[in-house]
């Protein structure tokens, strides 16, 4: 019957650690397994990443394409069947898409033209699909986009 008291490792699961530098008897003496001469024989030896033994490496081979605009401003979407959640006559802003959860601080809502709206709100954003505005006006709200992102 096995106990705490008889208990023993699986076969093969203890190793005893490589002692390297420790004669020729250990076959790891003299140059202790790491060859003669190059980089990765000395001692403080560090590889960079993408380091391919002075060969040019992969990300320098491969050609660079597309751009990336630093300028480019993202924006959180929201659709009308989203702005239909909140309660008739009240005003939709940034402020109050944040604290309801529907998008991120420090991001721009634009409002796209998805689902419908059935209740009359007043929209203040920062961009508006034309057929998004169109379909809150017809459903007897008003629109302004405004140009500065809430933070």
């Amino acid at each position: 019957m096995i106990s705490l008291s008889n208990l023993s490792p699986q076969k093969g699961s203890k190793k005893d650690r490589k002692r390297v530098g420790r004669g020729p008897g250990s076959g790891l003496g003299k140059t202790s397994g790491r060859g003669h001469k190059g980089a990765k024989s000395r001692s403080g030896y560090k590889s960079k990443p993408g380091f391919e033994g002075g060969q040019m490496p992969l990300q320098r081979r491969l050609p660079k394409r597309g751009f990336n605009n630093k300028f480019r401003k993202e924006f959180d979407i929201v659709s009308l069947t989203q702005l239909d959640k909140f309660a008739s006559g009240q005003e939709i802003t940034t402020e109050t898409l944040i604290e309801a959860g529907m998008v991120k601080a420090g991001r721009q809502v634009k409002v796209l033209a998805n689902g419908e709206i059935t209740k009359p709100v007043t929209v203040k954003v920062e961009k508006i699909s034309a057929q998004a505005k169109e379909l809150i006006e017809k459903a007897g709200g008003s629109v302004t986009e405004s140009s500065v992102p809430a933070e």
